[in-house]
């Protein structure tokens, strides 16, 4: 017999094979993960925040670039950015579980409330998770503009000329923090903390706050100041264990 006369079944074999396995769909090699739902419990985490030390003398600012402003401060008004309370405890403190907290958490249907009154935002520091809603209202007769300087969320810059106007937006990649302010009237700034997890807080004039619904484990619990920097702790937690986290802050050297 002839050599190709044997070589033709091997070859009609092959071709069927290799038919046979581009028939079959490969493995997908970008399958998603599958999403783990983040942990709660009972443990919890309390604290407060004081300054140490002498307290810088507050900075002052005036409006009187604005008519409308003028009327809501029609002295020079407190710049706002160091806050503090009886026994020098500190406001506007974001704390928040920095490392030791994984996995998806339901996001919060009801959006977070930012608000221009009195040429001022309001609240001056808060918190959202990722994917949640942020309503910003203009209560000031006054043109206004949200400028959300934020560097892994995407910024926007829009005006709010009128009374009344409101803007929606959303932040989908955690980042902390994230300034805005107003560039018609330097002296408005507010910060956001998104965060992918509901364990976060911001101090009042008290000095206090509060991180409830935790698992056990360990945490890293940082506390963030726009003036005074950071400051970190280490908290272990077992279920249903309440721990104290103290923080204290000093001047920033000049």
């Amino acid at each position: 017999m002839h050599r190709s006369s044997l070589l033709k079944p091997v070859a009609l074999a092959s071709l069927c094979a290799l038919l046979v396995a581009c028939g079959k769909e490969a493995p997908s090699a970008t399958a998603a993960a599958p999403v783990v739902p983040g942990r709660t419990g009972t443990a919890r985490i309390t604290g407060s925040v004081v300054f140490e030390g002498v307290p810088p003398v507050p900075e002052t600012v005036r409006v009187s670039s604005d008519s409308f402003c003028m009327k809501s401060h029609p002295e020079a008004m407190d710049k706002g950015d160091l806050v503090l309370g009886e026994g020098k405890t500190i406001a506007n403190v974001f704390v928040w579980v920095k490392e030791g907290v994984s996995g998806r958490y339901p996001v919060p249907a009801k959006p977070v409330a930012l608000d221009q009154r009195g040429c001022q935002y309001e609240p001056r520091v808060f918190g959202v998770m990722t994917g949640q809603g942020v309503t910003v209202h203009n209560s000031d007769e006054t043109l206004h503009n949200v400028h959300v300087a934020a560097k892994l969320n995407k910024p926007f810059n829009r005006a709010m000329h009128l009374a009344n106007m409101q803007l929606d937006a959303k932040f989908e990649k955690a980042e902390v923090m994230v300034k805005i302010k107003c560039d018609v009237h330097g002296w408005m700034t507010s910060w956001m903390g998104v965060v992918p997890h509901p364990f976060f807080a911001v101090t009042g004039r008290d000095g206090a706050f509060a991180i409830e619904g935790l698992p056990s484990g360990t945490y890293t619990l940082e506390a963030w100041h726009e003036r005074l920097g950071t400051r970190t702790l280490e908290v272990t937690l077992a279920e249903a264990e309440a721990r104290t986290a103290p923080f204290s802050f000093t001047a920033p050297a000049p």
